[in-house]
């Protein structure tokens, strides 16, 4: 591309950033706290986990996991009006996201491979191996407009079925179906979102440090720690500013963090949380999923919707 034309790209492409950081709302700080959702409770006697939040159209779906053996996991919906139903009845998944064609994509632990829900409503792997094995346990999923899908591998559901691979890896899937390695050196890396350019991949993992990927032509280059002593660190979203809300399993909170890694907010929840996404009719209600519990909380900021 010519240099001048190279400028007038990107001296659009930060016109239009700006325009929507200006109405896009404004972001919480100091200290809030969520209010449970009563209608949703567990569907298992026994315990389990709330994961992957996802708006679509006009509801939220998340995964409804339990730590029986093999960690059997149903996909549950909460519509506009308050109802709960089961949308998937055996997804054996974990993280969910929506992609680019409006896909439900869920992470499987029990498939070991990150799905596709087709327009029938089947299941189908997008990348069920890599290096000939299949994956440990796929965690959580962020989904680029190229049709790039990335995801974590961590290996908290490894026992769900046999194999995987021998590191806990960071994944890219690109839009004609390769599977690449981005970063097999974190341990158990977990919670995955891409910035609202889809330019900077955000991975946080068992290290307690969330890191910066910034993606240069569709690849994602060398990492910069941007937070250092997350406590517990699991799933994450962003607000239409890039700014990132980290949930913290154990501490009971998500904190916010600016893009510079600053702390803007920490919102309080009252049991363990696995991950955040935004939705409701204004995009500006971000919900929390966590043990058996999901929170939601009115902001007046818009997001990600998982």
């Amino acid at each position: 591309m010519p240099a001048s034309k190279n400028l007038l790209f990107f001296s659009l492409a930060l016109a239009a950033t700006n325009a929507l950081a200006a109405s896009c709302g404004t972001p919480p700080s100091g200290e809030l706290k969520a209010e449970r959702v009563a209608a949703v409770t567990a569907s298992r006697a026994e315990p389990g986990l709330f994961e992957g939040p996802v708006w679509i159209k006009d509801a939220l779906y998340f995964s409804d996991f339990s730590f029986a053996k093999g960690f059997p996991s149903r996909v549950r919906k909460l519509a506009q009006d308050g109802t709960v139903s089961t949308a998937i009845e055996d997804s054996g998944s974990n993280g969910l996201a929506v992609d680019a064609g409006g896909a439900l994509l869920l992470a499987s632990h029990k498939d070991k491979a990150l799905l596709r829900r087709g327009r029938d409503g089947k299941l189908a792997p997008l990348a069920g191996k890599f290096g000939g094995q299949v994956f440990n346990s796929p965690n959580d999923i962020a989904a680029a407009p190229d049709g790039s899908v990335y995801f974590t591998d961590p290996d908290w559901q490894k026992a769900a079925a046999p194999g995987g691979q021998p590191v806990t890896g960071i994944y890219r899937v690109g839009p004609n179906g390769a599977v690449t390695l981005v970063d097999g050196t974190r341990p158990n890396p977990n919670g995955i979102a891409l910035s609202p350019a889809a330019d900077v991949l955000y991975v946080n993992a068992s290290d307690g440090l969330l890191v910066a990927y910034p993606i240069v032509e569709g690849v994602p280059q060398a990492g910069r720690t941007l937070v250092k002593g997350l406590d517990g660190a699991d799933g994450m979203t962003l607000d239409c500013h890039g700014n990132l809300y980290v949930t913290e399993h154990a501490a009971q909170r998500v904190r916010v963090f600016s893009p510079q890694g600053k702390q803007l907010a920490t919102i309080r929840v009252d049991a363990n949380v696995t991950n955040a996404a935004f939705g409701g009719k204004d995009g500006k209600t971000l919900y929390i999923t966590g043990a058996g519990a999901l929170w939601r909380l009115p902001l007046a900021v818009s997001g990600m919707p998982y």
